[in-house]
């Protein structure tokens, strides 16, 4: 199959990459982190969670982010909703786009949320009509999609059942993720396969982590598959609480300088993308975990 010409990014780094941060990131700089990564050309932002602030501390803001934003234009701004009352709080922030999510590994389902696949994704039924009914789009997480920390590898037919549920439900598309990163091509092309049976390759979003250093790989082992929506999080920011040795998303800048290289594109400025990777990272006092924006970074400074 011919590889795409132009691949769209969804950066997840407000929500998925600073979800886990400790210390408290205040509103204006998330606020920020969005304006700078619309600036740069990212045309679909994963802005928030409106989660019980006891379980997810660092998106207590929610609300407040979402009402400081300065909306562009073109620009699909999506929110994590848990459950009905995530939802119901959500829909006062009129976001483009609801994200639910389900596990492909009943362990994963099991120790997250406590309840088995079928249920979590029964939960969801009512949130998607309500969304559907109000406007909004519907996208699907699917967790542990290649590889699971309780169960090991995840068989390609519990992600086609996954998908099957939230077609079923109303998802509109799905994010096939290495939540583990455990990934290597092979399997992750026999996950979308699986994905593929319910959703056309339009649909399915490749999310990949980069513990194992395969993300990459996986991201080109997608784009082979026909898949051009991926997600990635701007410096590398982020993991997953639930999975213990989870490291971060890739990072938006490695996939965007990997997808310029090959003649794919992608509608973002890498420079302007480093500068925002660049100020979230010197406020949380780190260094961005992107070899790009490191190698750029250093350019610049020398």
């Amino acid at each position: 199959m011919p590889l795409p010409s132009r691949v769209q990014i969804i950066d997840v780094g407000p929500r998925d990459g600073l979800q886990n941060e400790k210390l408290p990131v205040p509103a204006a700089i998330k606020i920020e982190l969005v304006h700078r990564l619309q600036a740069a050309g990212l045309t679909e932002i994963e802005v928030t969670s409106f989660v019980s602030p006891k379980w997810v501390p660092q998106m207590a803001d929610a609300a407040a982010v979402m009402a400081g934003i300065q909306r562009q234009a073109g620009v699909r701004y999506s929110v994590l909703t848990p459950n009905q009352i995530g939802f119901e709080a959500a829909v006062h922030s009129k976001p483009d786009e609801i994200v639910v999510f389900g596990a492909a590994s009943e362990a994963f389902s099991r120790k997250n949320i406590n309840c088995s696949i079928a249920e979590s994704i029964e939960r969801f039924a009512p949130v998607v009509q309500a969304a559907l009914a109000a406007g909004m789009a519907v996208r699907g997480a699917m967790s542990c999609a290649v590889g699971c920390p309780y169960e090991g590898d995840v068989s390609p037919s519990s992600v086609s059942y996954l998908a099957g549920l939230m077609k079923q439900i109303g998802v509109q598309r799905v994010d096939m993720a290495d939540t583990i990163g455990t990934g290597t091509p092979l399997k992750v092309q026999k996950a979308i396969e699986a994905t593929l049976e319910h959703f056309d390759a339009d649909h399915v979003c490749g999310h990949f982590h980069d513990t194992y250093g395969q993300a990459l790989a996986n991201t080109l082992a997608a784009l082979q598959m026909g898949v051009w929506n991926f997600q990635s999080s701007v410096a590398g920011l982020g993991g997953c609480p639930y999975a213990k040795g989870a490291t971060g998303n890739v990072a938006t800048e490695d996939v965007v300088y990997m997808l310029h290289g090959m003649g794919i594109s992608t509608g973002i400025d890498l420079d302007q993308l480093v500068d925002a990777g660049a100020f979230i990272s010197e406020f949380l006092g780190r260094q961005p975990n992107s070899n790009v924006a490191k190698a750029i970074l250093n350019k610049r400074a020398g």
